[in-house]
C-alpha cells in the first residue's frame, strides 16, 4: 500500500460523536432526521429510532426491505418498503403501527405535509392518492396514473413537475392551483428530489442537461437561472449558507449567486462528490465518493482534506456544526471542529465568467 501523502490530514475533519452500523449499504433516502430523532433503515428489514444525541435506540420494528421513502410528519413516521404494496404510519415516538394502506403495485414518492400524505406518481407507474396522515382515511385519487418528478411541499400546496410542465396542487383534494411551462424539460431524478427552495416565493428546479429553471410562486414567473457550458448531475440544486450548489456531471460543485445565477467558484478536486454540502461556521464541507473529506473556506478555496477510511454515500447538514454521514455500511454522526487558522494544502478552482466572489457578498 503506498504511504498517505504528508499533506493529507490523518485524522478526520470533526469529531465523530456515534456510529451506527448498518449491515448493509446506507441510503440517504432510507433515512430521515429531526430536531431530537434520527429513523434510519438498517439490517435489511428493520426500521430504527435513535436519539439524535446519543445513538440509544428509541424503537426497532420489523418494516420490510429498502424502503422507497421514510418520511416524519409531526408524531409520524410514513413509510414506503420495497417489498411490500402498503404505505405504513408508525407513531415517531413509540414506532407502534398507527395504520396502513394498500397502493397500487410499484407506488413511489411519499410527500407529507402535517395533515395530508400524498404517494404515487413514482415513473408514471401508478396513480396518485392522498391519505388523512392521523387516521389513514383515504381522501382522493386520480382516476388515471400520473408521471411526476418527486413533489415537494410548498407554501400549502404541493409542487409536482413532469417533462417541460410543473404544476401545483392542492394535497386536501386533488385539486390543480397553478401550471407553469418550463424552458426545458425537467430532468428525470428518479426518487432523488427535484425542486429545491431558495426561500418562500421561490424554487428551482434542473431543465435538460445543463440548466436549472427557477419559478417565482407569486407572479407565476419562469425564467432560466442558470446555464453550464458542461452536464450536470441530474439531482436537485441545494441551497447551503446562503449559496446554490450544482453537482457536475462526474465531477465537483459549482457554487452559485442565487439572486443572479453567475457562477461564484467550483469546487473541483479531481473525483466525482457525493450529495450533500455542510455548512462551517462561515465555510464548508463536501465529500468524495471514495472517502475523503475536504473543508472549504468560505470563497470555496481547500483549506483542510481527510481520509474517512471508509466509502461515503451523502453528507447531511443539520446546522449548529453538525452533520450525518452516509457510508457503505455505517450512519456517523459527526461534530465539525473550527480550526482558528488552516493553511490552504490546494485551491483546486476555477473562475466563473464574473470572476471569483466571496459568499459575503450575495
Amino acid at each position: 500500500m503506498s504511504p498517505v501523502p504528508t499533506w493529507w490530514n490523518r485524522q478526520m475533519i470533526g469529531k465523530t460523536l456515534w456510529e451506527r452500523q448498518l449491515h448493509q449499504r446506507g441510503s440517504a433516502s432510507a433515512l430521515a432526521v429531526t430536531e431530537a430523532l434520527v429513523v434510519v433503515h438498517e439490517r435489511h428489514t428493520r426500521l430504527v429510532c435513535l436519539d439524535r444525541h446519543d445513538c440509544s435506540v428509541r424503537w426497532d420494528v420489523p418494516i420490510g426491505t429498502w424502503p422507497r421513502a421514510v418520511v416524519v410528519a409531526g408524531d409520524r413516521c410514513l413509510v414506503l418498503p420495497q417489498d411490500t404494496d402498503q404505505l405504513f404510519c408508525l407513531d415517531l415516538t413509540t414506532g407502534s403501527a398507527v395504520w396502513r394502506a394498500g397502493l397500487p403495485q410499484y407506488s413511489g414518492h411519499v410527500v407529507a405535509t402535517a395533515e395530508t400524505v400524498v404517494v404515487g406518481g413514482w415513473r408514471g407507474y401508478t396513480p396518485m392518492l392522498a391519505f388523512n396522515v392521523k387516521d389513514g382515511r383515504l381522501l382522493w385519487r386520480t382516476q388515471r396514473r400520473v408521471a411526476t418528478v418527486r413533489p415537494l411541499s410548498w407554501n400549502g400546496g404541493m409542487l409536482l413537475g413532469e417533462g417541460s410542465e410543473a404544476w401545483s396542487m392542492d394535497p386536501r383534494d386533488g385539486t390543480e392551483l397553478d401550471r407553469w411551462r418550463l424552458p426545458e424539460p425537467s430532468v428525470e431524478t428518479d426518487d432523488r428530489p427535484a425542486f429545491t427552495m431558495i426561500g418562500p416565493d421561490r424554487c428551482l428546479v434542473p431543465c435538460g442537461p445543463r440548466s436549472v429553471a427557477s419559478i417565482r410562486l407569486s407572479s407565476g414567473l419562469v425564467e432560466r437561472f442558470f446555464h453550464h457550458d458542461a452536464d450536470l448531475s441530474s439531482s436537485a440544486a441545494e441551497f447551503i449558507g446562503g449559496v446554490v450548489w450544482l453537482r457536475e456531471r462526474g465531477a465537483g460543485y459549482l457554487a452559485v449567486d442565487p439572486g443572479d445565477g453567475s457562477v461564484l467558484w467550483n469546487v473541483d478536486v479531481g473525483q466525482p462528490l457525493v450529495g450533500g454540502v455542510v455548512r462551517d461556521g462561515e465555510g464548508f464541507v463536501v465529500a468524495s465518493a471514495g472517502g475523503v473529506l475536504f473543508r472549504l473556506r468560505s470563497d470555496g478555496h481547500i483549506l483542510e482534506r481527510s481520509l474517512s477510511a471508509t466509502r461515503v454515500a451523502a453528507l447531511r447538514d443539520l446546522g449548529a456544526g453538525k452533520m450525518l454521514m452516509v457510508t457503505k455500511g455505517t450512519l456517523r454522526m459527526i461534530s465539525i471542529d473550527h480550526a482558528d487558522e488552516v493553511n490552504p494544502v490546494s485551491t483546486a478552482l476555477r473562475p466563473g465568467p464574473s470572476g471569483f466572489r466571496t459568499s459575503g457578498q450575495l
